[in-house]
């Protein structure tokens, strides 16, 4: 260790501190107590739960069966895991005694695991950083080498062998991690212990099972510091309310906007606060702004089904819409499975000739799922029938465990770091209103929920002319004829730019594609103030037949892409009347924005 190793001595407690301990044994006891009453009466009720609830065993399996059937390749690979140990080993010593040295193996670009300069200044730390940086890249790369795999079992594997490397970095344990052992010695132990206490409290939160908190929750409340846009609620069913938003301008364009977000997540993400929200600055540009908010379904919406989102969705908000402005031309944009939605909406409308959508913007909405990036690797039939199999108890799938799966995709920035600052240096979670919208799960219906699974993500149905019927229509996508913006984020692990694109060769109207730096929520929510980030776009008058073709002839512009969309949709929205006032058209207000719907939780 260098000079400036940390004491591995804990100081002697004063009486005072070791009172202060006590209590808190007493208060983790008590506590740990209760949760074990509470997870065998939930044992008891439910039964014993699924030792493989991800049906990995097979999968693990045909992997190994494929890998030991060349056993000199393996082999072969242990010997050069060895032989990058003993360079280690010898670059470590040469340390040790003073000498220059060069690392075999740095951390990734953005890898934030190692950012504390004992990871490097220490040798001991440095050591374990590099161990592990070499075998994690050793089993990485001989996973996805071996041969005899089908394409979905190799992506399955390497994808859940990442898993388990990251869960094992040495940054997610005590005496593994320089800030941690420091943490310990200058707190006397004291943030072990309020780990411990911040364990408890998640697992209290969960109802059993761990919620890990990403941001003080105590810190926000929607419709008083996010979601603050003013407006009122004017229609209202089982499954949305329609808000509509107060005009930032004394004229407004004639053609409404209408906004189908995610029921994944609530559509507060376009609202977190004035200066970032796309719903005020929507208002700004003079359009009279339409949201969906879901509702948060429970045990009397269980039977709801894909054709009945859209029914009750942006099909009765147009109705509704027409109602409260008296006009039936509008525009609308579809955010994420909002998109997908809105592209089965459009394709039904156009089979019967229903011409009320003048045109329509895509937020990082995929519509062919042939390449659907991560999220692909949990559908296959053995991950699909254990989720039907868990939403069939409850008829719902609850939102953690939707939380879960998209946190997953960036496992050690949104699980991982958190279990290091909450539960190993004690420490509360930093308010943070991204990670609050995050953390505000919604429920998906078990029907709604497993047609879209299926049909979309395993079958990719809803591209196939014919292939998919809504409310007794064949939809077809290439019947969709009117203008398209389509937005895609560089960096989108949830639905990859690739995939957004495959869009432009199917809507056989005009589409004007635009590809976002960063991803699935920055990439969207970007306003120009912030000077961000930055687009690209391709004037050719056609699409070429890939994103990497299109991104061979596209420009790079700074800064946020809001601006080239107001221009796109401004000149289809037709003139500008005066200002419309919520509730006081042809549909009375019901409540203020943002209504009663949006805050229905399922976990505090």
């Amino acid at each position: 260790m260098s000079e400036t190793s940390t004491p591995n001595v804990i100081p002697e407690l004063t009486s005072a501190e070791s009172e202060k301990m006590q209590a808190a044994f007493r208060d983790i006891a008590q506590r740990s107590q209760k949760l074990l009453e509470t997870f065998a009466e939930r044992q008891k009720a439910e039964g014993p739960q699924p030792a493989d609830p991800l049906r990995l065993t097979q999968t693990f399996m045909d992997f190994t069966a494929k890998l030991m059937a060349d056993p000199n390749r393996l082999v072969q690979a242990q010997i050069e895991l060895w032989q990058q140990y003993m360079k280690l080993w010898q670059i470590t010593a040469q340390r040790m005694m003073g000498q220059p040295v060069t690392p075999l193996v740095e951390p990734a670009k953005g890898d934030k695991r190692f950012n504390d300069p004992a990871w490097k200044d220490e040798v001991v730390f440095d050591y374990l950083k590099q161990s592990y940086l070499l075998t994690s890249r050793w089993l990485q790369d001989n996973v996805k080498q071996v041969e005899g795999l089908d394409d979905k079992t190799a992506k399955k594997v390497d994808f859940y062998t990442r898993q388990f490397i990251d869960a094992l970095s040495p940054s997610n344990f005590a005496l593994t991690n320089p800030q941690v052992v420091k943490a310990t010695v200058e707190s006397k132990g004291e943030n072990l212990l309020k780990g411990l206490q911040n364990l408890l409290t998640d697992l209290e939160r969960g109802k059993g099972k761990l919620a890990i908190r990403q941001t003080d929750m105590s810190a926000f409340k929607v419709g008083e510091n996010v979601a603050t846009s003013p407006g009122k609620v004017v229609f209202q069913n089982d499954l949305i309310q329609l808000l509509q938003y107060a005009p930032s301008t004394d004229e407004v364009y004639a053609m409404p906007l209408l906004i189908v977000p995610p029921w994944i997540n609530k559509f507060y993400i376009l609202d977190l606060k004035p200066e970032n929200s796309f719903i005020k600055w929507a208002t700004e540009q003079g359009y009279t702004v339409f949201v969906i908010s879901w509702v948060n379904p429970d045990e009397r919406l269980t039977r709801l089904v894909f054709e009945d989102y859209m029914r009750l969705g942006p099909l009765a908000a147009l109705d509704a819409i027409e109602k409260a402005t008296g006009e039936k031309k509008v525009s609308a944009i579809g955010y994420c499975i909002g998109g997908t939605l809105m592209a089965a909406t459009l394709a039904w409308m156009a089979a019967r000739g229903d011409d009320r959508i003048a045109a329509c913007t895509f937020f990082t909405a995929q519509v062919d799922f042939s390449e659907p990036g991560e999220l692909g690797v949990f559908i296959d039939e053995d991950q699909l029938a254990g989720l039907e199999e868990m939403m069939s108890k409850k008829g719902y799938l609850e939102g953690s465990e939707m939380a879960t799966t998209f946190n997953m995709l960036r496992a050690n920035d949104l699980i991982w770091s958190f279990v290091v600052n909450n539960y190993l240096m004690g420490k509360d979670p930093f308010p943070f209103d991204l990670l609050f919208w995050n953390a505000d799960a919604t429920r998906m219906p078990a029907a709604m929920h497993s047609y879209y699974l299926r049909n979309m993500y395993q079958k990719n149905l809803l591209v196939q002319p014919g292939a998919l019927t809504l409310d007794g229509v064949p939809i077809d996508l290439r019947k969709i004829a009117i203008p398209i913006y389509l937005q895609a984020g560089k960096e989108d692990h949830i639905a990859p730019a690739k995939s957004v694109y495959k869009a432009t060769q199917i809507f056989s109207g005009p589409v004007r594609f635009m590809l976002a730096g960063s991803g699935h929520i920055a990439g969207v929510v970007n306003p120009p103030r912030n000077r961000k980030y930055q687009h690209w776009l391709n004037e050719t008058q056609h699409n070429p037949p890939t994103l990497e073709e299109w991104r061979a002839g596209a420009q790079e512009f700074p800064g946020s892409w809001w601006h080239d969309w107001d221009k796109w949709l401004s000149a289809k929205s037709g003139p500008k009347v005066p200002a419309r006032i919520p509730g006081a058209g042809g549909l009375p207000a019901l409540e203020d924005a943002p209504g009663s719907y949006v805050k229905l939780r399922t976990v505090e």
